[in-house]
């Protein structure tokens, strides 16, 4: 991937998980981090310029599928990719999560390699 690609934020209520992204976003220009989806929904108000949110699905306060629902009202929002990256996997919530706005449905564990090609083609196909 290109240096200075833009911001992500991560969306996960696990600190381990975001110390893992922090590493293996490290291209990115900034790592933003949220330990919820209400969380996340009042910091994209300040980070408006976010390039691809990576997301949880379990998560208290707000779970990640209504983030996501309330993620793609916003104009700007509508617009930024966003992968679930999830320990949910079963047909029915991969379709909850797609339904929901999600460019793409990732399991954990996931492989490094594996995440890293689909967050990079992600976002050539935005650029396109």
């Amino acid at each position: 991937m290109q240096d200075e690609v833009g911001k992500v934020m991560v969306v996960d209520d696990s600190a381990l998980m975001h110390r893992l992204y922090d590493t293996m976003l490290a291209d990115f220009s900034e790592v933003v981090h949220a330990r919820d989806g209400r969380e996340a929904l009042a910091l994209f108000a300040e980070h408006r310029d976010t390039r691809l949110v990576v997301l949880d699905v379990n998560m208290p306060e707000m779970d990640g599928v209504s983030f996501l629902q309330e993620f793609r009202r916003d104009p700007v929002g509508r617009n930024i990719p966003v992968i679930i990256v999830t320990t949910e996997g079963s047909e029915e919530d991969t379709l909850r999560g797609l339904q929901a706005g999600a460019n793409a449905y990732v399991r954990k564990p996931f492989q490094r390699g594996a995440l890293m090609q689909i967050i990079e083609r992600i976002l050539t196909v935005g650029e396109t």
